[in-house]
């Protein structure tokens, strides 16, 4: 679809003539017949049949084009040829029966920002302010691209494995990327991106942050770092890939509400189970569900700082082996028993908070654990606690400011669009996906990379990400914000010519329907895990 008319171009190229022609500065010779292209501050100059630095825009017979499509999406229609949701993006065809409409009357189309660009600094209206109505109501959506600088992914890694200290810088490619962030229930968490690393360190680090983010926000696979910890490759909706191996499981809980969920179910069958963890670890007899089952005290001495009652802190420093910590032998955590309370033939099972990790011991005639083979009736108890873990995943999720001037894209008076937006008069989403709006000054947004179309992110060289947003609200309250009325234009007539404003794209350009997996109908978000 053909970008609007590049500002400071002349309406004719150079004579056709030749014994009309000028005399040329070098400049000129040197720009003759290119577009210049003010979609972002690199202002590149695209010769015919190239692209710009981006790969979004290009010359094509003298005019600027956008290279991506845009994506619109469907509520599902109780049609036998159209009840799968589908994306629709525009084509080259010259078919004008390759769209016939019957979905406009419906007002079934939502048009995303994936592939509607944008110029930065945003002084011109966003590309489409698309007018509908909705269940009686008059509504408009504005649809841009953000140039984003000031943006970030935090990633959730559902893992007890250790992957890094806290504060540990992460790496791709050797440059600094990121750090390791604080720890979550059952999850490891890093920040990656930001405007320091895309602006404020050296050329390479912000190419490499750039393409990293792009990357992880397309839900493609990235290989990562982190100093003194792990390396690992991750990717959105996969199981992360720790020191070359797959991870498997999330834990169940701590060590401590392990004991506590399957404490009934080991009464009877075993005098002490200790949940090895790398943060709580758990002991049944000292713990309260084995107070309130009246379970022997089994005498056992742990190594580590102990809580509350069977609850140990720091029992071993994390790591890779049993329960995020860095042992391998589970009885390296035991300094000893008190023989007043312990006795032969006493019956120890010790495992991780997955379930991945268990050995089943029996105090022999010194009070020493002897490894035997774990009865069928405590192995399946064990199998229990890994079949209450979820599956080890990747989680990214993009955050952005939605600040500076893509405002002015929406609204003569941008703090008018951040008010209407903490009054909840404006709906805000990213490429059709539901996004959080942070509380607090300004429009930080978040939103899940699984719930939005393929491809969705790009890039421009100066180094920043692009990424699509949405504002869809009723037209009075549009009106009221003062928003750029003039530009306003019906989902019919977007549809049906698919310009971006009226001296926009050719009206032979159509829309094609494409199915796509990724892609979901309106108000319908994947179901995760």
């Amino acid at each position: 679809m053909e970008h609007t008319k590049t500002d400071g171009l002349p309406e004719e190229g150079l004579p056709a003539n030749s014994d009309q022609l000028i005399e040329l500065s070098e400049l000129e010779k040197k720009t003759a017949g290119k577009v210049e292209c003010n979609a972002c501050p690199v202002l590149c100059k695209i010769s015919e049949g190239r692209s710009g630095a981006c790969d979004r825009y290009a010359n094509q017979d003298g005019h600027l084009i956008r290279v991506d499509s845009v994506v619109l999406l469907h509520k599902q229609i109780e049609r036998a040829d159209l009840n799968t949701p589908v994306a629709f993006v525009q084509t080259d065809t010259q078919n004008p029966e390759g769209w016939n409409g019957d979905m406009l009357l419906a007002n079934q189309a939502f048009i995303t920002g994936v592939g509607a660009s944008t110029t930065y600094p945003d002084y011109k209206p966003a590309p489409f302010i698309v007018s509908a109505q909705h269940e009686g109501v008059d509504t408009v959506t504005v649809v841009t691209e953000g140039i984003f600088s000031y943006c970030s992914f935090k990633i959730k890694i559902d893992t007890d494995r250790y992957l890094g200290p806290e504060q540990a810088n992460v790496r791709c490619e050797g440059e600094v990327v990121g750090h390791v962030t604080t720890a979550e229930y059952g999850s490891q968490m890093l920040s990656l991106g930001g405007v320091h690393h895309l602006t404020g360190g050296s050329k390479k680090e912000g190419k490499v942050t750039m393409n990293m983010m792009a990357a992880l926000g397309n839900k493609q696979a990235v290989e990562l770092a982190i100093d003194g910890g792990a390396n690992m490759v991750i990717q959105a909706g996969k199981a992360p890939i720790v020191n070359g191996v797959p991870e498997q499981r999330m834990r169940v809980g701590c060590g401590s509400a392990a004991v506590g969920i399957f404490a009934q179910q080991f009464q009877g069958l075993v005098d002490e189970v200790v949940v090895v963890d790398d943060h709580i670890t758990g002991v049944l007899t000292e713990h309260q569900a084995g107070k309130c089952l009246n379970m022997r005290r089994s005498g056992i001495i742990l190594r580590g700082r102990r809580s509350t009652p069977g609850r140990y802190f720091q029992v071993a420093n994390p790591g890779t082996g049993w329960g995020g910590t860095d042992i391998a032998d589970p009885l390296s955590i035991i300094e000893g028993w008190h023989a007043e309370h312990a006795w032969p033939g006493l019956r120890l099972l010790m495992t991780s908070t997955t379930g991945e990790h268990a050995s089943w011991y029996r105090l022999n005639e010194v009070l020493q654990p002897v490894e035997e083979e774990m009865p069928d009736q405590i192995r399946q108890i064990v199998d229990c606690i890994g079949e209450n873990c979820e599956p080890s995943m990747v989680s990214v999720l993009f955050l952005c400011g939605a600040g500076g001037s893509l405002r002015a894209g929406v609204t003569t008076n941008p703090i008018s669009l951040t008010h209407s937006i903490k009054r909840s008069l404006v709906n805000v989403t990213c490429g059709g996906a539901p996004a959080y709006v942070w509380p607090g000054g300004g429009i930080t947004v978040m939103v899940d990379v699984l719930g939005m179309p393929d491809n969705s992110f790009g890039t421009v060289p100066t180094p920043a990400i692009v990424a699509p947003i949405e504002f869809t609200m009723t037209l009075a309250d549009y009106t009221e914000l003062g928003g750029h009325i003039e530009y306003v234009r019906s989902l019919e007539s977007v549809l049906r010519t698919g310009s971006w404003h009226p001296d926009g794209a050719p009206l032979t350009r159509v829309w094609q329907p494409i199915a796509s997996q990724h892609v979901w109908p309106i108000g319908q978000p994947p179901m995760l895990g």
